[in-house]
């Protein structure tokens, strides 16, 4: 599908609550929101690093809300934290 087709025939959007998040290898994003790819139309979350270089990141928002599997332990990629957003 892309973007000149029918805008009511979308794919379901999946969306990603803002916050903070702490992923699975422990650092810590911000969600700024759900986004939908250009082309394929696919629902993105667009997220923020909150080390480093703070840069901006989108991952298909299946893939970021998914469970992986660590040491034979299932967990959420990523986990919605408690509190405000560090500056």
């Amino acid at each position: 599908m892309n973007r000149d087709q029918d805008p009511q025939r979308l794919p379901p959007l999946i969306e990603t609550p803002p916050g903070l998040y702490r992923h699975y290898k422990g650092m810590l994003y911000e969600v700024v929101g759900t986004v939908r790819h250009s082309e394929s139309l696919e629902p993105m979350t667009l997220y923020r690093a909150l080390y480093g270089e703070k840069g901006l990141w989108v991952r298909p928002a299946a893939m970021f809300n998914e469970e992986v599997v660590i040491d034979g332990v299932k967990q959420p990629r990523f986990t919605l934290q408690p509190g405000p957003v560090p500056d």
